[in-house]
């Protein structure tokens, strides 16, 4: 079995969108137990982080994570999320980038054929809205 493509992805689209002087945004899957994300800031379970290096310090992009430290309204904070949980890329300016689905996260598809609730297994989070992009011409 082959390892995820999705940190090599969200590389290249990084570096993509830095080469034509574009604004890098990630979606994070905020919901995750090992994001570290200021919760105020969180909607729908996503957050949306500018990682313009001119906007983060100490970025790192690596095959495990995405790392900085970035203020929210003045206050400094280290963020932390494993790739799995990156669910899209893009430019702020024009939208352009990547979404990821969640069958491209390593792991099983979300099941689908429950009807809501929570069942035996415990608390279950709500459905999350997918992250929308659009193409500006």
């Amino acid at each position: 079995m082959m390892t995820s493509n999705r940190p090599y992805l969200v590389k290249a689209i990084y570096e993509w969108i830095m080469d034509n002087n574009m604004t890098p945004y990630i979606v994070i899957n905020a919901m995750d137990e090992n994001v570290s994300v200021p919760q105020q800031y969180v909607e729908d379970g996503q957050i949306i982080l500018n990682i313009n290096p001119s906007a983060v310090q100490s970025l790192v992009l690596d095959n495990e994570c995405v790392m900085f430290s970035a203020r929210f309204s003045g206050k400094p904070y280290n963020i932390y999320a494993p790739m799995h949980t990156v669910l899209a890329i893009y430019a702020m300016e024009n939208g352009q980038g990547m979404m990821f689905n969640d069958e491209q996260n390593g792991g099983p598809p979300p099941n689908n054929d429950d009807h809501g609730g929570s069942g035996p297994g415990g608390n279950k989070p709500p459905p999350r809205k997918k992250p929308t992009l659009r193409v500006v011409k």
